[in-house]
């Protein structure tokens, strides 16, 4: 057997276990794994936020406001911080 034939199967089987592993923790977990910042309710627990969302508040303490824009969702949401770009304001 050629060495780039067992590397491509040594491959295949390290992504397949992973893919079973991750199968099996959403099917004994009974939902997918909330990787997502703000929907993560252990690191709201911690205070922890995205990136974007601190950024966007220590702009708005920087400015002296204390609620945002209309046009922009403060509420944690991460998904949407990509959205906004601060430097054409």
């Amino acid at each position: 057997m050629s060495t780039t034939l067992l590397v491509i199967l040594i491959s295949v089987a390290i992504v397949g276990f992973f893919v079973v592993a991750l199968s099996l923790t959403q099917m004994i977990k009974g939902h997918p794994i909330q990787s997502e910042i703000s929907t993560n309710p252990h690191m709201k627990e911690r205070g922890i936020k995205c990136a974007m969302q601190q950024e966007r508040e220590a702009q708005l303490e920087a400015m002296g406001k204390d609620s945002c824009e209309s046009n922009v969702d403060c509420n944690g949401e991460c998904s949407a911080c990509g959205a906004v770009d601060y430097h054409h304001r």
